[in-house]
């Protein structure tokens, strides 16, 4: 079986709705989108790190407990796990507070085998963080010469929107790495002052990397690749909670990646009708996500969509 590889951080969400916590779950972007690929039945290997504390174990069980490999978690004793307040507005996005105690050594892990057309997912400031990037640079190096898919989601707030400039070169590298990138149209406006999907891709991204998926909330979503240019609208639900939505579209379309058995050398070639089908499975997971106040796709919805029992509408919620 193909493996999926993530690479992001672990964090600790405390949700508050009302100004009061309302539940705490385990987190971190490519962590949500490895959570549900795991109960989906994938092979799938996490490369992160997390504290020698309570909160580090709660996250190493409950990768364990999803089917997620966590031997490659670098668990340190020098610090604690970062948490994350999550504040929930009236239309249920969030708005966050975080808290990190690192120590100076980080991410003292030997890299899982990667093989031909396995795919790794990266994402967030994780992987352009100074301190981070020469072991990322490492990685992500062996990745390309393993011949795996690459997928890079932005995924870059506007707490890291001063930094876009200094990080602009490792931005550029990161893409140049992946074969599909995927970004809001907030992520664009963030990192290249741009939050138009044709003329970032025009400007910034095709030189380096031919096919980009641009969310845009509840507005659409936008695939712009050399072959295929489509615009796939959202059809509106009721949402408990949007965190975790992006992530899951993520793990969608890996998920759809492997259901159509797309190995990096078809990437090109994937005609209009092959990423309605990998687009779609994007939209499904965003969807059950929103649907309560879990950071992945619930376990039901695993083995539903596994046994072909899962609404295939396409529907985002952010």
């Amino acid at each position: 079986m193909r493996k999926i590889i993530g690479i992001g951080e672990t964090i600790m969400d405390i949700i508050f709705q009302n100004g009061q916590p309302t539940a705490a779950v385990p987190g971190g972007s490519v962590f949500n989108s490895m959570i549900s690929l795991g109960r989906l039945g994938m092979n799938t290997t996490f490369i992160s790190e997390t504290g020698n504390d309570r909160v580090g174990r709660i996250v190493l069980d409950f990768l364990a407990d999803n089917g997620v490999n966590n031997e490659n978690v670098c668990v340190y004793y020098d610090g604690r796990t970062p948490i994350s307040l999550a504040w929930l507005n009236k239309d249920n996005d969030a708005e966050y507070e975080f808290y990190k105690d690192y120590p100076n050594a980080r991410l003292d892990v030997l890299w899982p085998r990667i093989e031909k057309d396995d795919i790794v997912m990266m994402s967030s400031y994780f992987v352009l963080n100074p301190v981070l990037r020469p072991k990322v640079l490492e990685f992500l190096k062996y990745a390309r010469e393993r011949e795996a898919i690459i997928y890079y989601d932005f995924n870059f707030r506007s707490s890291h929107k001063e930094e876009a400039i200094k990080l602009y070169p490792d931005i550029l590298d990161n893409i140049e790495f992946s074969d599909i990138v995927r970004g809001s149209t907030e992520d664009l406006d963030n990192m290249f002052g741009n939050s138009d999907p044709e003329a970032v891709y025009n400007k910034e991204v095709e030189y380096y990397c031919k096919n980009m998926i641009c969310t845009d909330g509840a507005n659409s979503v936008r695939l712009i690749t050399p072959t295929v240019r489509k615009e796939y609208p959202v059809k509106p639900i009721k949402t408990v909670s949007t965190i975790g939505a992006g992530d899951n579209f993520n793990a969608g379309i890996v998920f759809g990646l492997l259901k159509e058995d797309v190995s990096r050398g078809d990437i090109p070639y994937l005609s209009e009708k092959d990423w309605d089908s990998i687009i779609k499975c994007g939209f499904d997971f965003s969807a059950e996500v929103c649907k309560s106040l879990n950071n992945s796709i619930s376990k039901e919805f695993a083995r539903d969509y596994i046994n072909g029992g899962a609404p295939l509408e396409m529907r985002l919620c952010k």
